[in-house]
């Protein structure tokens, strides 16, 4: 079973939904309801509001880094994708806190140095914000880049996590 709940802090609500065994998807509410059901599409099961001990550690860990700690997103994740996106998601994951990379940079890691454009793509599907820190991810001349949950909370996050950025 899928179970989902949402998460609230100054300015932000997120949805969030795992099954027994890894967080799943972790979103803005607005797109949330949308991939929510892509993902009970996908997997082939339906979601229920409610909890369950993935759910209630992801929503721990949350509170933390919200509160300024310097914890680690750390939750088991599956996220639903193809196998290049989760290549790319899997890398993302090894970015540590306080620290950004490229675009191009995690081509090279990734062994495709040519593949800038489709990393940046792939980034951009994250259905599991945060726990894949793709807001980590910045262009190589170190300015934002682009971030699917807005730029004020690629902002935000970057300054929560003392990562500094070109404007």
């Amino acid at each position: 079973m899928i179970r989902f709940c949402s998460f609230k802090t100054t300015g932000l609500e997120l949805m969030l939904a795992a099954d027994d065994e890894a967080l799943l998807l972790c979103d803005r509410v607005e797109s949330a309801k949308t991939n929510l059901a892509r993902l009970e599409k996908a997997l082939g099961r339906s979601a229920e509001e409610g909890s369950n001990p993935v759910l209630d550690d992801a929503v721990a860990l949350l509170e933390r880094y919200f509160a300024g700690e310097s914890v680690e997103l750390s939750t088991p994740v599956r996220p639903i994708g193809t196998e290049f996106q989760r290549t790319v998601w899997s890398a993302l994951r090894r970015v540590p806190r306080g620290q950004a990379a490229s675009y191009g940079a995690l081509a090279r890691a990734l062994g495709r140095p040519k593949a800038a454009r489709a990393v940046g793509g792939a980034v951009g599907a994250n259905p599991i914000l945060l726990f894949i820190p793709c807001h980590r991810v910045l262009a190589s001349n170190g300015a934002l880049g682009g971030f699917s949950a807005g730029l004020d909370l690629k902002r935000r996050l970057l300054t929560l996590e003392g990562i500094r950025w070109k404007e």
